[in-house]
């Protein structure tokens, strides 16, 4: 009996010395882990999860802090505001200890809205491979918040996601916007730069506002609402799922480029000499009727000797929609839907001397298929490239109706916001960036009231009424017009340049940098630096900084003109590119717009036309692609498009 007993007691001695499975391990948020970046000079949360009740201690510089999870496991402790520097350890100890190393303290900024914040630097390296491989700035920090949302509820923690510091290996993968903001503002104000980015591309305004913003649009609301059904989320899921399954074996059933499932016109035997020809870059089919389905191109290319097995390059610039390019036969690239470039490299021994023949299975979903204009196509080796524009061989190998898009419930109201923001609400920053507004330019007239209830949303949640927020204006884009016109991009802009009248807000103009056949344009460096211009002063505070271009004041009539007066005009209006002022409409009573002479008196602008004797009303720029505007400051920056259609305008 004693035996037993003592081994009883030994028994539990042991068990004690070992780990207890009923005692949960101290916890840390996605956020708060190795290589994050603390804000500087404010107080800041550090918290977690852990058994109710469990003491945790937190070390930082130092200095120690102590606490207790509550009853729901949840614990909290505030660190006094910190200088900037670094790296440093953090320690978070309870029945477990975790450290995290690296650990910066600058200023950490919030980058959001849609695919133009998301657009990689890798997507830009035609133009920005030399920076690429200079990024070398272990001081910022990047951490790319990962797609979810939630109808439901706000979310607690995020899924996913680390630290990164920016080199040349890991800055492929970075926001090109915020590489070039972040960069801009580390090099002036000599502190470590954090970002996080919560972007999703596609997504409208509103799936970015919290529950109790969207009260004040209860449309958007009940939307958001409905999807806190998961079984409405899986019927539709499965619908949209189910309808793109059938169109697309439905294409591969019929397409005539196809043999037992394999790509026949694709061979680099295949005699395609009956197609018919058509010259490329461009689109085809009737632009009312546009044929779907999948269509076949071929274009025979001869390539030197000295190309023979080599690891070309292979440019197709853009096409609509999805595509799979074959090189002799041999599959050497595929894209799934319209908008990227497609930049395929060539595997050795996929080349050969002499004639070579490039196929491309290009299937169009909806509108008209083809291929961008003013995109490059050619095939590259060191420095030499060929021609791949002009005649190529094409046929359709199946006609199809139009595929119809998807639900694309991730966009919906409320549901980014519960899952991308909410999670971040602990984080104290130093302002927001904010890219957003092609998804809404259908729907221009609600914006204005939608972007300044989400930056009084997101300022609440974060008890920051001064939180400084900067936006990007919509950029040009499609087709420009020979004379002038009415825009929903031109609205949008509008919209967006009225939420300037909230306090501490900045925009960067961006209709000098957009590209007319792409949506993602590639100079995002422009961007990230106006943006950057505007951090500097309304963040900052740094002075008598000219970080705008100019902004329509005033317009007074004077007889057979109209004299335009503006804010922001820095070292004084100039033009960007030294020509005569463009993209100036005149109007009379009557609304008829037609193109005006615009010239520099001083700090105006005289704006006449003399068709038009009795002139009332003036627009700038004011087209989805305004191409050609070229008002300035002297400080080089852009100004804003306008209208006076609907401001006083004062007769004299």
């Amino acid at each position: 009996m004693q035996k037993f007993t003592l081994l009883a007691l030994f028994g539990v001695y042991a068990a004690a010395l070992l780990p207890n499975p009923l005692m949960a391990d101290v916890r840390l948020p996605q956020l708060v882990s190795d290589g994050m970046v603390l804000q500087r000079d404010t107080p800041v949360p550090v918290w977690g999860w852990a058994d109710p009740g469990e003491a945790v201690r937190v070390e930082f510089r130092g200095e120690r802090y102590t606490t207790e999870a509550d009853a729901e496991g949840h614990w909290e402790v505030t660190l006094p505001p910190q200088g900037a520097g670094g790296p440093e350890q953090l320690v978070v100890e309870g029945n477990n200890r975790i450290t995290l190393n690296d650990v910066l303290v600058g200023d950490i900024w919030l980058a959001s809205g849609q695919s133009n914040m998301e657009l990689p630097m890798g997507r830009t390296k035609t133009i920005n491979r030399d920076e690429m491989a200079r990024a070398d700035f272990p001081e910022i920090r990047y951490f790319y918040v990962p797609d979810r949302y939630n109808f439901k509820a706000p979310e607690v923690d995020l899924d996913g996601g680390e630290w990164v510091a920016i080199t040349p290996e890991t800055v492929w993968d970075v926001a090109a916007v915020v590489y070039f903001f972040a960069k801009d503002l580390h090099q002036h104000t000599g502190v470590p730069i954090g970002v996080m980015n919560a972007a999703l591309g596609g997504s409208p305004i509103e799936a970015w506002i919290s529950e109790e913003g969207l009260k004040a649009f209860p449309h958007h609301l009940e939307e958001g609402k409905r999807f806190r059904d998961d079984d409405l989320i899986d019927e539709i899921t499965l619908a949209d799922q189910s309808r793109a399954a059938q169109w697309d074996e439905a294409l591969e059933r019929t397409d005539r480029g196809l043999r037992n499932g394999s790509f026949h016109w694709a061979r680099s035997d295949y005699d395609h000499s009956d197609w018919d020809t058509i010259e490329l870059p461009r689109f085809w089919s009737d632009p009312e009727e546009p044929v779907n389905g999948v269509w076949w191109l071929r274009k025979t290319i001869e390539v030197p000797d000295s190309w023979a097995g080599k690891p070309a390059f292979l440019n197709l610039g853009t096409m609509t929609d999805a595509d799979a390019t074959f090189l002799n036969g041999e599959l050497v690239g595929r894209t799934w839907y319209q908008y990227p470039p497609r930049w395929y490299r060539l595997p050795e021994g996929v080349l050969k001397a002499g004639t070579n023949t490039l196929t491309v299975r290009l299937v169009s979903e909806s509108g008209r298929p083809g291929f961008w204009e003013d995109k490059d196509y050619e095939l590259e080796w060191q420095g030499e490239s060929i021609d791949l524009t002009g005649e190529w061989h094409y046929r359709l190998g199946a006609q199809m109706p139009a595929k119809g898009g998807s639900t694309f419930i991730r966009w919906k109201p409320l549901g980014l916001y519960n899952g991308m923001i909410a999670p971040l609400h602990k984080v104290p920053f130093t302002g927001v960036i904010w890219y957003q507004g092609e998804s809404n330019a259908g729907r221009y007239g609600e914006y204005a009231e939608l972007f300044e209830t989400l930056i009084e949303d997101w300022r609440g949640h974060w008890n920051n009424d001064e939180l400084p927020f900067l936006f990007v204006q919509l950029a040009n884009y499609m087709a420009a017009h020979e004379q002038p016109t009415d825009s929903h991009w031109a609205r949008l802009r509008e919209a967006q340049k009225q939420t300037l009248g909230v306090a501490h807000t900045g925009m960067a103009v961006a209709i000098d940098v957009g590209e007319w056949n792409d949506i993602h344009p590639l100079d995002k460096a422009s961007v990230g630096e106006r943006l950057a211009l505007a951090a500097r002063a309304i963040a900052y505070g740094e002075e008598n900084l000219v970080y705008s271009g100019p902004l329509f004041k005033e317009a007074r009539v004077r007889r057979n003109r109209i004299d335009i007066s503006f804010e922001h005009t820095g070292g004084g209006l100039a033009s960007c590119d030294g020509e005569p002022l463009q993209h100036f409409a005149i109007a009379g009573e009557d609304g008829e717009f037609v193109w005006a002479q615009a010239r520099i008196r001083g700090d105006r602008i005289q704006v006449s036309n003399p068709e038009v004797r009795r002139p009332q009303m003036v627009r700038y720029a004011w087209a989805d692609n305004p191409e050609g505007a070229n008002l300035c400051n002297r400080e080089g920056l852009p100004a804003s498009p306008f209208r006076t259609d609907e401001q006083p305008v004062s007769e004299r």
